[in-house]
């Protein structure tokens, strides 16, 4: 065999990444094999590159603890087969080329699609340049102090500075009176429900859930564990007498009253009551998620349910993600003071508390005004997209799309007659490469009305109305082609 170098005058690693344990070491096998077989994986998997200096033999026994004719063996099996190069007053080199039998068989990568962001897609947001600026200032002031809060495990709640400036702001804005204790800050709506659920309910316990409604809500709650019922949703919102009947022992309700996820519809003064009455009468909480409520075009925004309750039955639900960016994982919930305790106690349990590095610079936004001035700034924007992308809607669909103009939100709803089929939409949507969702795609069981769902926040005029004409252009032509198709007898 081919003499060892052992004197490298290259620079290699200190230490060399080796797994002495994993699956493909052979157990029992002498410490020389083992280390080649940990070498030879090191190799293939590309934690060294080709090229790249090996340690000298004396460094590796010292790193692995085996004797230095173990791993001058195992470097000269590398050598023979193929996998390291050697020169004499050089030093021991991985092979510039890995023979390629010895590749190692590669893994399948797990296909993750990332959120679509053109324009018509749905959760996108505008943050004012001006906005930006108080925020980063914020942050860096926030930063320059830093203290010892972030340096230890803090309350399950989130930082009491945070949570008494979105008291504050829910009094002003939604009309509802809370204390600080009441709030908890999450990582956002979905995660309130994890945690909250969690709590009030026990395996298979059934949910109202609006049909049509918002899906993901819908899968989290099912997830979870929980059964949810589809409730039909008719222009005062939520249906509570169908409700009864479908599922009389139902102990939580999932709505959206303010801005009824995707139709628009605000649920109706006795339609409110009608829900809390039911709530008190059968022992159950109602999850308000008030995910728009900011971004009202028409008049004062309307009072929040949980107002109405005096948070008795129902759990307030509120994110940062639309009012500022997403990106800063930060919602909020309001709770019954029958829940504070085991709220708190299940969220320890589930992830200790929120993270404490923003905290600080979003109640600075809320403190300083910044955060008004930017909901009005954008909510301006959003209103001009609004109106941009039904006018063209309206205006190049030629009547074959019906599209009321929402006085709330960040979304609109464009659809056919009644008597479409769905499938129409879908061909449509295809075929103009549009984002955005079907509004069949929300339906549960009751029967899905064809149509889209549109959002306009967060994308530039020009390129909303660039895809609503395409949009338009292809619902008259799938409506065309569905008329002339013949009818299956």
């Amino acid at each position: 065999m081919q003499k060892i170098p052992t004197n490298s005058l290259s620079p290699a690693k200190a230490e060399l990444p080796l797994d002495l344990t994993g699956p493909h070491i052979t157990a029992g096998a002498s410490a020389a094999h083992r280390l080649y077989q940990a070498l030879c994986e090191m190799i293939v998997s590309g934690l060294v590159k080709p090229g790249e200096p090996l340690p000298p033999s004396r460094t590796l026994a010292k790193q692995t603890g085996f004797r230095r004719n173990a791993v001058v063996t195992a470097y000269e099996r590398l050598i023979a087969d193929g996998f390291a190069d050697a020169t004499v007053g050089s030093g021991t080199f991985v092979a510039a080329r890995i023979p390629e039998r010895a590749a190692a068989p590669k893994r399948p990568k797990a296909v993750v699609e990332a959120p679509r962001q053109g324009a018509l897609s749905l959760g996108c947001t505008h943050i004012d340049e001006r906005a930006v600026q108080r925020f980063r200032a914020f942050v860096g002031r926030r930063m320059r102090a830093f203290g010892a809060e972030h340096l230890h495990y803090g309350d399950p709640r989130g930082s009491r500075e945070l949570r008494v400036a979105i008291a504050d702001h829910l009094l002003s804005a939604r009309g509802l009176r809370c204390d600080a204790d009441q709030i908890m800050l999450t990582s956002g709506t979905l995660h309130t429900l994890r945690i909250v659920l969690g709590t009030i309910l026990k395996a298979n316990d059934q949910v109202w859930c609006e049909d049509p409604g918002y899906p993901i809500a819908r899968r989290t709650i099912a997830q979870c564990g929980y059964r949810t019922v589809p409730i039909p949703v008719d222009a005062n919102g939520l249906q509570i007498a169908k409700g009864r009947t479908a599922a009389p022992a139902a102990r939580a309700a999932y709505v959206t009253p303010s801005h009824q996820f995707p139709l628009g519809v605000q649920m109706s003064m006795p339609r409110r009551l009608e829900l809390l009455d039911w709530a008190k009468q059968a022992g159950a909480f109602v999850f308000e998620d008030d995910y728009d409520s900011e971004f009202r075009y028409v008049g004062a925004p309307l009072m929040s349910l949980a107002g109405i309750d005096h948070l008795q039955r129902v759990i307030y639900m509120g994110t940062f993600a639309k009012t500022l960016f997403p990106g800063l994982r930060i919602g909020y919930c309001a709770l019954p003071e029958r829940l504070i305790a085991d709220v708190t106690a299940a969220r320890a349990a589930l992830d200790r508390f929120p993270g404490t590095l923003m905290e600080g610079a979003v109640a600075d936004m809320l403190n300083s005004g910044a955060f008004a001035a930017n909901l009005k700034r954008v909510r301006k924007l959003y209103r001009e997209a609004r109106d941009a992308l039904a006018e063209t809607l309206e205006a190049k669909s030629d009547g074959a799309l019906s599209v009321p103009v929402p006085s709330q939100g960040l979304h609109l709803v464009a659809r056919f007659d009644p008597s479409v089929a769905p499938l129409v939409a879908a061909d449509a949507k295809q075929a103009a490469g549009a984002e955005g969702w079907l509004l069949a795609d929300t339906y549960a069981r009751a029967r899905p009305l064809p149509g889209f769902v549109l959002g306009f926040s967060g994308h530039a005029v020009p390129q909303l109305v660039a895809s609503a004409e395409r949009l338009a252009r292809e619902a008259r032509t799938a409506l065309r082609a569905k008329a002339k198709s013949p009818r299956r007898v």
